[in-house]
């Protein structure tokens, strides 16, 4: 007897596939992979959006979600509420907690990625490295505590065997390419499987980088509207942070003179 599965995947850019399009420009990502190695009928439905937020997910996409009566949902939100000006962690915990509550509820399975290091694929300033950092540990904090209170597959992306080697990365560096959405997909494939689906792992098609032409057409035509309007958003709040960053390491060197040799401050 065949047996439908119902696939849903709500989030942002990363769960909308971007860093991974077909030749007609429609975005594909390691959902349509993950989709496509079901061994039964898979209804895949993806309601993420480039730019979304958690208040969105929880709000506008997750009801669409239900509405399939989803098997399986995977919920991938963070990134843009990290790049906010005003960012609250607390916020998101509580959007992606209450998300994932009625999705279990409906007796859904449920997958969730971390955020990977982009400080290990992009070049700024020190400081600003640290404030990146810190904020990407926030959101990823937020989802090792959803982990910690319900039964849900988190992938650990920044454990998986080279996840930041530049070819599995879409030229802004914040995104997966096709390379490494079929990474995802795979990890996720190998999750399921250990908690009963009936999946393979998907094929695996090695994907050759586009020539420079390319990449400098997209950075011109998609890179610099997006990184301008991050920036009037962000730029304020990151030169705060990054003074307040300055302060802290200032203070700790000063607290690193004072202390006497051989003692550990607790």
């Amino acid at each position: 007897m065949s047996i439908r599965i119902n696939f849903a995947v709500v989030g942002d850019s990363a769960a909308y596939g971007t860093g991974d399009f077909d030749e007609a420009g429609a975005p594909r990502g390691w959902g349509w992979h993950l989709a496509r190695a079901f061994r039964d009928e898979c209804n895949y439905a993806n309601f993420s959006r480039p730019g979304a937020q958690s208040t969105e997910v929880l709000d506008v996409q997750l009801p669409k979600a239900l509405a399939e009566d989803p098997d399986i949902c995977a919920v991938i939100v963070g990134g843009n509420d990290m790049l906010r000006n005003g960012f609250d962690p607390d916020a998101l915990l509580n959007n992606l907690r209450t998300t994932v509550s009625q999705l279990l509820a409906r007796g859904s399975e449920v997958l969730m990625i971390e955020l990977h290091d982009p400080n290990q694929l992009l070049r700024l300033p020190r400081l600003l490295k640290r404030v990146l950092r810190r904020r990407v540990d926030a959101v990823n904090a937020c989802y090792r505590k959803i982990a910690s209170e319900f039964d849900v597959v988190l992938i650990r992306t920044r454990d998986l065997p080279d996840v930041h080697a530049i070819h599995n990365w879409h030229i802004d560096r914040m995104h997966p390419g096709p390379n490494g959405h079929q990474l995802l997909a795979r990890e996720m494939a190998e999750q399921l499987r250990r908690r009963g689906w009936a999946i393979s792992l998907p094929v695996y098609t090695p994907y050759v980088r586009e020539k420079s032409a390319a990449q400098i057409k997209w950075l011109i035509v998609k890179g610099a509207p997006w990184f301008l309007k991050r920036s009037v958003d962000l730029l304020p709040a990151a030169l705060i942070l990054m003074a307040i960053e300055l302060v802290r390491v200032c203070v700790e060197k000063v607290s690193e003179a004072l202390s006497p040799a051989g003692v550990t401050a607790e």
